[in-house]
């Protein structure tokens, strides 16, 4: 009876030294990545040194809960866009999904104020690929324009 309590006992430390080294494995691929995404962003933006630690340890967190499975909300709640995509082209303005600000362009408003590219954009909303970055009229109006100026002509031989 004795000898089976110590190979139970034995057998429960080998169980417990196996998840402990699972778990070391986890916490060192999930610091490589951290690592890795940090480095990233510093090489790619400026940041002061008082932060720095910050930033390792939001990304970290979000590792560690993306790992687990966990819903990660944008600032505690579910990402709701400013209007309707439906709404947000007229004929006059293409209304930000971020914002709602009514702009005739834009990429540039994205770029300047979110970091974010016309492709991340459409992603980040589940738009098409052909969603418009311009209103429909500025862009017969500037197509016009450079119509009128000569643009988009061969050069007369």
């Amino acid at each position: 009876m004795n000898n089976c309590k110590i190979n139970n006992k034995t057998w429960v430390t080998l169980t417990m030294s196996q998840e402990s080294m699972q778990q070391k494995a986890e916490r060192g691929e999930l610091l490589r990545m951290t690592a890795e995404v940090v480095a990233a962003y510093v090489g790619n933006n400026s940041l002061p040194t008082t932060q720095l630690p910050d930033v390792i340890n939001t990304v970290y967190g979000t590792l560690t809960r993306v790992n687990s499975g966990s819903v990660i909300p944008i600032n505690g709640h579910a990402r709701k866009a400013a209007v309707s995509v439906r709404r947000s082209i007229t004929p006059d303005y293409i209304i930000c999904l971020e914002d709602g600000k009514k702009l005739k362009m834009l990429k540039r408003h994205l770029r300047t104020v979110y970091g974010l590219t016309p492709d991340e954009y459409r992603t980040k909303w589940g738009l098409p690929t052909d969603y418009p970055m311009v209103a429909p009229n500025y862009s017969k109006q500037r197509s016009a324009f450079a119509k009128k100026i000569g643009l988009g002509r061969s050069a007369a031989a």
